[in-house]
């Protein structure tokens, strides 16, 4: 894939050329890492967003110590597309999926994987440990996978060689960092992904 990739798609097309290669995209992580987030911020078409208020029985399972603010969580996807403007006549086109970040959606987590390309695990460092169901759905669905650290502002440092460890990265897989928020920095996030999905089937065709 070319490594000068537009970060902006010269158009927001309304329709996908039928000859356009089609990827689809697992955005997986935790409850309120950002996966609703980065979908908002890339996607070229009006995302779509399945979510409903928290309540006060959810209290418990849905920690919001760190997202004050969150008053909805995804109950059954997020949807959002994007061209990748490569110069080609027939740009690739991402289907980006958000799951569900809630262990009790499993069964739709593994309705929206079916016939992924791969999956973008984000991580929050302020409270890994809520992605890490997230992180083993990923892994026995056996799909190419990049793990992308969302760097809040008030997140510890932690080096990324503690973060492979603490994961129990292979040494294959990237691990990246990302502002969900940013357009830019979210996009680069979906080429690495995009790279590595094609490095691993060319290495697994080899």
């Amino acid at each position: 894939m070319d490594s000068a990739i537009s970060r902006t798609p010269p158009r927001s097309p309304d329709y996908v050329p039928p000859s356009s290669p089609l990827v689809k995209l697992i955005v997986a992580g935790g409850f309120g890492v950002g996966k609703t987030t980065l979908i908002q911020s890339v996607s070229e078409v009006r995302s779509l967003h399945t979510e409903e208020a928290l309540t006060a029985p959810s209290a418990a399972l849905d920690r919001v110590d760190f997202t004050p603010d969150k008053t909805s969580t995804t109950v059954s996807m997020d949807f959002g597309r994007l061209t990748l403007s490569t110069g080609a006549a027939d740009p690739p086109v991402l289907y980006l999926f958000g799951t569900p970040g809630q262990t009790r959606f499993k069964q739709v987590w593994e309705d929206l994987a079916y016939g992924a390309h791969g999956a973008l695990l984000i991580l929050d460092l302020r409270r890994p440990d809520d992605s890490y169901d997230a992180l083993d759905l990923v892994e026995r669905s056996g799909v190419p996978y990049v793990v992308a650290v969302n760097d809040f502002p008030d997140a510890p440092y932690v080096s990324d060689e503690q973060v492979r460890a603490g994961l129990d990265l292979a040494d294959r897989t990237p691990l990246i960092h990302c502002n969900a928020r940013d357009r830019n920095s979210s996009i680069d996030a979906l080429i690495a992904l995009v790279r590595h999905v094609l490095d691993t089937y060319r290495q697994d065709a080899a």
